[in-house]
């Protein structure tokens, strides 16, 4: 609760670009709402975040110009780059901020640098093994940077790094006394039988042909589990079609959608999963102590995602097979393994506990505001156990497009 005469800090967090960027960032969001913060969500134009924010509560939405360097057209991510970095200046002279907290991505970049000009405390969060380069090129500026892996910590160049784990948003978490996830109403409310083994097949918020295909070609490999398990297939919107009449020919029971914003649900659902190796997703996966194969997508940046993969395989908590090493029958011999070996499943599942970061969020709101608090903020405390309800907000939150002031 705000104590009388309390000032809490504008905190704006840019979070755009990706569902690995967005969704930890909506998570930090919402702890900072219960500590009684105004916040600003500043994303990208992508259908992935214009879709994702309509879940947001009680935050500002500005969209800025898109910033991303793609096939080395430096002189189009330059002029991005400086349009994006003169509208988050006027959304930051029109509500300076006490703090400016980027989740990744070059989408983030522009507005920590705005922030500055304000006085701002600055942050940052590295979700993967490996930094992004939006990541590194701002680690110089910022006060303190948050990790996700341990290892992240001595390649980034920054003053001050804290490990926190990779937030998620709350709806991510098993069954309070068995520590499972909640299978049969998660199956009931997306189609699926309940009491069947339930098969996911996710490639991030856009899909990923290279899972598609492999698990098509699997599918053949199993012919003799077309009967008793059951399949959902998040194909990504580019070949939801081709993947849904493939399911179809071949005879399996399966739901497949070209996206899901439920995530939730699926990752409740399913027995195994096989997923690329973002590191939101395997947050979200070791939340949710899932069983899964991870095949991480080759053309990652710094070939990140085989060093996240990598990591929770060393520790028992995953399977791991490179794409270029990934044969029908070997996914075939492990989805088999995982999904009707109960001992397999709940050794990987005790090994998925310690990745999990339950106070990421709220270990990440709690530095920011004490940061802010230094910098003379007088700010109220956190009341972890009995927060304040949010009231219900009507029409979804408000959104802006901000273009170059």
């Amino acid at each position: 609760m705000t104590q009388p005469g309390a000032k809490t800090p504008f905190v704006a967090i840019a979070c755009g670009g990706t569902g690995g960027h967005l969704f930890p960032g909506l998570a930090v969001a919402g702890e900072l709402q219960k500590r009684g913060c105004q916040t600003a969500l500043l994303i990208s134009p992508k259908d992935i975040d214009q879709q994702a924010v309509k879940t947001a509560r009680d935050a500002e939405i500005f969209t800025l110009p898109a910033v991303g360097l793609q096939n080395r057209n430096y002189f189009s991510f330059a002029g991005s780059f400086v349009k994006s970095w003169f509208a988050a200046r006027k959304i930051f002279r029109r509500h300076p901020p006490g703090a400016v907290l980027a989740m990744g991505g070059f989408t983030s970049a522009p507005p920590v640098l705005a922030a500055k000009r304000f006085g701002a405390r600055t942050f940052l969060h590295e979700s993967n093994t490996v930094p992004g380069r939006a990541n590194r090129f701002l680690a110089r500026f910022v006060d303190e940077a948050f990790v996700g892996f341990p290892e992240t910590a001595s390649r980034l160049r920054v003053r001050k790094v804290t490990r926190t784990g990779t937030p998620v948003r709350p709806q991510f978490s098993v069954e309070p006394d068995s520590g499972a996830p909640k299978s049969p109403s998660c199956r009931t409310a997306l189609g699926l039988e309940p009491h069947r083994p339930t098969i996911l097949i996710m490639g991030g918020s856009q899909g990923a042909s290279g899972i598609n295909d492999l698990i098509l070609a699997t599918l053949p490999w199993l012919a003799d589990r077309h009967s008793t398990w059951q399949w959902l297939h998040l194909t990504g919107a580019a070949q939801f079609e081709r993947v849904k009449a493939a399911c179809a020919a071949s005879g399996i029971q399966a739901v497949v959608k070209p996206f899901l914003a439920e995530m939730d649900l699926a990752l409740g659902a399913a027995t195994v999963a096989v997923s690329r190796a973002g590191a939101s997703s395997l947050a979200e996966i070791a939340a949710m102590r899932l069983p899964s194969l991870l095949v991480p997508f080759p053309a990652a940046a710094d070939n990140h995602q085989f060093h996240n993969a990598r990591a929770f395989e060393t520790t028992g908590a995953a399977r791991l097979l490179e794409q270029k090493n990934a044969t029908p029958e070997k996914v075939a011999a492990i989805l088999r393994e995982l999904a009707e070996n109960a001992a397999a499943r709940a050794a990987m599942q005790s090994a998925l506990a310690p990745w999990h970061a339950p106070r990421a969020a709220d270990q990440i709101a709690e530095n920011i505001l004490s940061a802010c608090w230094s910098s003379s903020f007088s700010l109220p405390k956190a009341n972890r156990l009995e927060p304040e309800p949010q009231p219900p907000r009507s029409g979804g939150p408000k959104q802006e497009h901000i273009g170059a002031a």
